[in-house]
């Protein structure tokens, strides 16, 4: 059985929300499911790649939208809120954009402006860029259940490929971005965890 973990009780001494001063909404803490150790390729991946959503949005936890938005290591743009951006697009561009076949804009990444995730995120759409994520990944998750990991779809750049290789990847491209969350966090507010 797959235990779960509340991530987001490991804040800083003082950083909790009664110490913030009323500065509105806070990121929820999150329940993570560790993935299962065995099972079939379909649950493993899933699995995997579920854990590392969640471990995303517990980064967050605890965190003003102010907190979220920081860029604390220049000169480098990344944010945390940057990062749960970044992902929503990078969800909706494989999952349901090219595996599922759905015609779909961005959801922040435009043509003129493709790092726009991280150069537009503010603390003022904090809330909204978080619930954005997290619908994101649910309708992620719809888009692909019934589609089996050989499916495949042509890229305009790369050629065929299949689902598989779209869980592998934003399984690395979440691992990637976790080593990110780790210092961003830290240098927000002190915070170190899982």
């Amino acid at each position: 059985m797959a235990a779960r973990r509340v991530l987001g009780n490991w804040l800083a001494a003082g950083s909790g929300p009664s110490n913030h001063g009323g500065m509105g909404w806070i990121a929820p803490e999150v329940t993570r499911i560790d993935e299962t150790l065995v099972a079939d390729e379909r649950s493993t991946l899933v699995g995997l790649l579920d854990w590392h959503r969640a471990t995303l949005l517990g980064k967050c936890a605890g965190l003003t939208g102010e907190q979220l938005a920081q860029q604390p290591v220049p000169p480098s743009n990344l944010s945390l809120l940057g990062l749960v951006r970044h992902v929503a697009d990078a969800e909706r561009a494989w999952f349901r954009r090219r595996a599922g076949g759905q015609e779909l804009p961005g959801v922040y990444a435009r043509d003129d402006r493709p790092d726009a995730a991280f150069e537009e995120a503010t603390a003022a759409g904090a809330e909204d860029d978080y619930a954005r994520l997290v619908a994101e990944q649910e309708l992620c998750r719809q888009a692909v259940a019934g589609l089996p990991l050989e499916h495949q779809f042509t890229h305009p750049r790369w050629g065929q490929i299949s689902l598989r290789w779209v869980y592998d990847h934003m399984i690395a491209e979440y691992a990637r971005h976790l080593g990110h969350a780790d210092l961003l966090r830290e240098c927000t507010d002190g915070a170190t965890g899982e």
